[in-house]
């Protein structure tokens, strides 16, 4: 290491950074591996004012993204994507070196990132069958936690967590810790919201996102669903000005009520286009085990696996491999495209699963 990096935090020096889709590279024309909306949305800049600094919580913004959610404007916070959330909460509710994060693998990896970066503890615990919260090892595991982060849906295995699951974990974190629900999936199965229980629970915190189900990834607009005092904390450790004069722009226009009919319509196109692919899926050769989803990808174990992710890399179709998650040996997700990727996808898999190389892997 140089002399300069040597200056740098120890926790940052042995950090591994998230690596995430782009990070990851490849040549790709069948992009499937980041849980993207597929096509571009039809809005466009209408504002004209970049020689000013932006309102930090842009006021048309936090309207309306109230009015979806079914909240006052006072329970709202936006920021650069939910993974800005992620980390405000820890920077507000943990001190470093004393305080602990909790959340439950498989799960989202930017939770671990941003205690380490931060340099908060944080604990796992291993999801159980159907990776359900494993109730008395979280018990076990709370004394000093201040956050546990619960991704509902959760990526990567796209499966709800039981809500009553949650509310028997927010009653054992009553007065002792906040309980973060990630909400990032939530507008492919929106009866399952938890939105509406902030009222009984004031440690409850939620996070939703504008690039899952609104397909603007590319904007990185997120927000913090909390009770008042909650979003009050946040305030004080949040940027200047965390959103962009044009961010808050399209944001305004994708919540407005044409940008709300148009992602649900998108949302129910998406839905049969996923139910259509498990389906083939569950009749390819070289698929072991195709599992249940509420969002917009689908968790599949492969026979293979490697020599499959691979092959469909070199062919530009590209997958999230999910082997070194615990638990999912052979797993790969894979992200609901265009009905013609779709099919492309399927192709490719007919073709690898009855070539003789393959089957005499096999």
């Amino acid at each position: 290491m140089s002399r300069i990096g040597s200056l740098a935090r120890a926790n940052v020096q042995a950090l591994t950074p998230y690596q995430s889709a782009r990070r990851l590279g490849g040549n790709g024309d069948v992009w499937l591996n980041a849980n993207e909306y597929p096509q571009s949305v039809p809005f466009t800049l209408s504002q004209q004012t970049l020689n000013r600094y932006p309102e930090c919580q842009p006021v048309q913004v936090i309207e309306r993204y109230a009015a979806y959610a079914g909240l006052s404007r006072e329970q709202v916070l936006v920021s650069r994507g939910a993974d800005e959330g992620i980390e405000l909460l820890m920077r507000a509710f943990c001190e470093p070196g004393q305080d602990a994060v909790l959340f439950c693998p498989p799960t989202y990896g930017m939770y671990s990132v941003s205690a380490e970066t931060i340099g908060i503890e944080y604990r796992t615990v291993p999801a159980i069958d159907g990776w359900q919260l494993n109730l008395p090892a979280i018990r076990a595991a709370l004394e000093g936690v201040r956050l546990v982060y619960v991704c509902s849906p959760n990526n990567p295995t796209a499966n709800l967590v039981n809500p009553q699951d949650i509310r028997q974990l927010l009653e054992m974190t009553r007065d002792k810790a906040l309980v973060v629900v990630d909400e990032a999936y939530i507008e492919f199965c929106p009866q399952a919201t938890l939105s509406s229980w902030l009222a009984e629970w004031p440690q409850l915190v939620i996070l939703r996102t504008l690039s899952k189900a609104f397909a603007l990834a590319g904007l990185r607009c997120g927000f913090t669903l909390a009770n008042p005092e909650v979003i009050a904390l946040l305030m004080k450790v949040i940027a200047p000005y965390p959103l962009s004069t044009p961010v808050a722009d399209i944001a305004a226009q994708a919540l407005s009520t044409e940008g709300i009919a148009l992602m649900r319509q998108h949302v129910a196109e998406l839905n049969a286009s996923r139910e259509w692919l498990i389906a083939q899926l569950r009749n390819c050769r070289c698929v072991s085990q195709v599992f249940p989803s509420e969002t917009n990808y689908i968790l599949v174990r492969f026979s293979h696996s490697a020599e499959i992710f691979k092959r469909l890399w070199d062919q530009g179709i590209i997958l999230r491999d999910q082997n070194t998650q615990p638990g999912l040996a052979g797993c790969l997700r894979i992200s609901i495209g265009t009905r013609s990727e779709c099919e492309r996808l399927m192709d490719a898999l007919t073709t690898l699963s009855t070539s003789p190389t393959f089957q005499e892997q096999a």
